[in-house]
């Protein structure tokens, strides 16, 4: 059987990982707080037909220049996310943080800690600070029914006023940093839980020691390019082509094997 069959299978089936990571990105385009992926690939183990370096000559003196290997096709080795920052959008909402910078939100999801990009956070019917699903932001931060303002500061310090200005209610919101940030496990619901990987989280002030700030009245956007995207699904698109391609190739040049036994 030819090499080549496999191998370019090989290329489809890793093009069509890619077509998946690019979909997966253009159908987040709008989603708060999403960061892109970007699928990479290593080649596979090669098969030595001829090694390089190998003395050819009676007296030792002469050697191969050049060997003959024979690649063996590609596989996927990671979709790595990419924490660039995205756009801002302002939409004068109390509730809406956005964080320039690097950190992420600390949310409780079911007892265990995750952590977002995404501040559109909401009242529960406990005036508890949440995510969209119910998700309790930490520190826990309950709004008094009185409750007339809600002020958040750039370094993290959320106020509840009464209509006379005066605090009701305080708290102090942290951002957590990772050494490697491309190492968290996305969980959906724009939510990453830590991995040996990411290493643990490091609680921070915002605005010092490297820590982002926090916008109040503002979310920060995907960071998905529209237009790189679309070149990319091109770029794949025919990759995939190209490598069906030489599929049809290696079937042909086999019937054309298959023929001369019959003539």
């Amino acid at each position: 059987m030819m090499r080549s069959l496999w191998t370019a299978a090989t290329g489809m089936v890793a093009q069509q990982l890619n077509i998946d990571v690019i979909s997966h990105n253009l159908a987040n385009v709008n989603t708060t707080g999403f960061k892109k992926g970007r699928a990479e690939f290593e080649d596979l183990i090669y098969q030595n037909l001829r090694i390089a370096g190998t003395i050819t000559g009676a007296g030792g003196d002469q050697t191969i220049p050049t060997g003959i290997q024979v690649g063996l096709g590609v596989r996927p080795v990671t979709v790595h996310k990419f924490f660039s920052q995205g756009d801002y959008q302002n939409t004068s909402n109390p509730l809406d943080l956005a964080i320039e910078g690097d950190g992420f939100f600390q949310v409780m999801v079911n007892g265990e800690e995750a952590y977002t990009r995404a501040g559109a956070f909401k009242l529960n019917q406990d005036g508890t600070v949440v995510t969209a699903n119910g998700y309790v932001l930490q520190p826990e931060f309950a709004v008094p029914p009185e409750t007339k303002n809600i002020v958040v500061t750039e370094n993290g310090h959320i106020s509840a006023l009464d209509a006379n200005g005066e605090e009701l209610a305080a708290a102090d919101i942290p951002l957590y940093t990772f050494i490697n940030p491309a190492g968290l496990e996305a969980r959906g619901r724009n939510l990453y839980t830590t991995t040996v990987a990411s290493g643990d989280a490091l609680e921070g002030v915002p605005g010092e020691d490297n820590v982002g700030t926090i916008a109040q009245g503002f979310l920060e956007m995907s960071n998905v390019e529209v237009v790189d995207e679309m070149v990319n699904m091109i770029v794949g698109q025919r990759a995939y082509e190209m490598n069906s391609k030489a599929i049809q190739t290696s079937d042909s040049m086999l019937q054309i094997a298959v023929q001369l036994k019959r003539s």
